[in-house]
């Protein structure tokens, strides 16, 4: 057995309350909304925190999510977890459907179609999930999402149906 003490790693991360950007919802769009993530101007979800997303890029109908590859991804095989990769694909797809949602309109995933290609490490440097419109109609959207590598190689994709909704009124 062997000594695990020297081989520890520490990861300290802190979110903003996400209340606070929910309220926005129903008041801004969602490519407003997205931008301002962008922009630094509200905080990005505690999930994009949580697994370390580095950038967001937003227009109507594209999604771009920006995450270095870390060990703290990995699962006991030595690869990034899929969990990992699916909530960046997810993330893509769903923000591309809101980018296109006015102000006080929602949207929820109602599955996630999800196909790994290669193998993610950290030697695939810094992760662009890239998502894109497939079909907007007015009660669902269909997007999907693809994961490639810093050299351009493609690691991942999926396709998701989003249910389209109005927001209660506060």
């Amino acid at each position: 057995m062997t000594d695990t003490q020297d081989q520890t790693r520490s990861r300290t991360f802190s979110w903003t309350d996400p209340a606070l950007t929910a309220a926005r919802l129903g008041t801004t769009s969602g490519l407003e909304m997205l931008r301002a993530m962008s922009d630094s101007e509200i905080p990005a979800p505690p999930i994009l925190q949580l697994v370390g997303a580095t950038g967001l890029e937003a227009e109507e109908g594209r999604v771009v999510v920006y995450l270095p590859a870390a060990e703290f991804h990995y699962n006991p095989l030595g690869t990034v977890h899929g969990g990992v990769i699916a909530t960046l694909l997810d993330t893509a797809a769903g923000c591309t459907v809101h980018s296109t949602l006015p102000a006080g309109v929602g949207y929820t995933s109602l599955d996630l179609m999800t196909r790994f290609i290669k193998p993610v490490t950290v030697k695939s440097g810094l992760l662009r999930c890239e998502g894109s419109i497939i079909s907007r109609g007015r009660r669902t959207a269909v997007a999907e999402s693809r994961l490639f590598d810093e050299r351009g190689a493609l690691l991942a994709h999926a396709t998701s149906t989003c249910l389209i909704f109005e927001l209660p009124q506060a």
